[in-house]
């Protein structure tokens, strides 16, 4: 991975245009700090100093990449880590943290503070953990082109709200989700589900029971679904009732069928148990949906 260039920081407001949006970027920089070197650097805002002896904690969201070098994080949610390069840490608004770079290699580091309602809903969902904040990423190069998006983008001089580099740390975040959801990339599970995804999205109609899946992936059913649920977020059977509520919307949306005859083509036992999971999945019942004209 390259080094940065040259350390600099930069610190945004929050304007209200980024509320919907629902994610701004409103600070970043980066560092590089040698061996031996003290750390952090002086000049930030007074409510953003860190020091090693008293830790801190911060308002909003920060997301912290090392590119070289190695340290050590903890915070009030964590035991005591090492941090090695190609790693990213999320800092969670109102928990205290720490970290530093090793004295013996220092560590060259780039971050950015994030606002907004998106991280709080995807930890709501239990997307993002501040029990888990540490990220070691196989692709690191693609995480740091990102950060060197949106620098270059805050080194620009002055503008207001730019929505584009909270689309960029929204992908960043999706990355570091990918990486903490789908540990292991070798070996042959990935395929396997992968395999199983595209057997589901074929048959939707008439699928296999799921064990008979397993079966003919050649994987016994307890591993199948403990790594389907891991690496897709949703057990196999609540995976394939989303397939077929998705295709029973877009039938409806696009087929004079009625409700019975599409709960019948897509295995539900009766069009009440098709309604019943529409709206739960949707908000709205199937017919309502019809009639309002929706087309997603």
């Amino acid at each position: 991975m390259s080094q940065p260039s040259t350390d600099f920081f930069r610190y945004l407001p929050y304007l209200p245009e980024a509320e919907a949006w629902g994610l701004a970027v409103t600070a970043g920089g980066r560092v590089r700090t040698g061996p031996g070197e003290a750390y952090p650097p002086g000049g930030h805002p007074a409510d953003h100093q860190l020091s090693w002896a008293k830790g801190r904690v911060l308002g909003a969201w920060q997301i912290v990449f090392i590119i070289s070098g190695r340290g050590h994080f903890e915070s009030a949610a964590t035991k005591p880590a090492r941090v090695a390069a190609g790693t990213a840490m999320i800092l969670f608004p109102g928990v205290w943290h720490r970290y530093a770079p090793d004295p013996a290699t220092g560590w060259s580091e780039r971050w950015i503070e994030l606002r907004g309602p998106v991280p709080e809903r995807l930890q709501s969902a239990g997307l993002l953990a501040s029990t888990a904040p540490l990220h070691r990423l196989g692709k690191a190069s693609e995480v740091e082109a990102l950060f060197t998006r949106i620098h270059d983008r805050l080194r620009e001089p002055g503008h207001g709200f730019d929505p584009e580099p909270g689309a960029w740390a929204l992908q960043i975040l999706a990355r570091l989700h990918a990486s903490a959801r789908r540990p292991g990339a070798a070996g042959p599970m990935p395929r396997v589900i992968a395999r199983a995804e595209q057997i589901l999205a074929e048959r939707v109609e008439n699928p296999p029971p799921m064990e008979a899946l397993a079966r003919e992936l050649g994987v016994a059913y307890s591993h199948f679904r403990r790594e389907f649920k891991t690496r897709t977020g949703l057990p196999p059977k609540q995976y394939l009732l989303r397939l077929r509520l998705e295709k029973a919307r877009r039938l409806l949306g696009n087929t004079p069928d009625p409700v019975k005859t599409i709960a019948d083509q897509l295995g539900f036992n009766s069009p009440f148990h098709l309604s019943a999971a529409f709206k739960k999945e949707f908000g709205i019942s199937p017919a309502h949906w019809r009639r309002a004209g929706v087309v997603r």
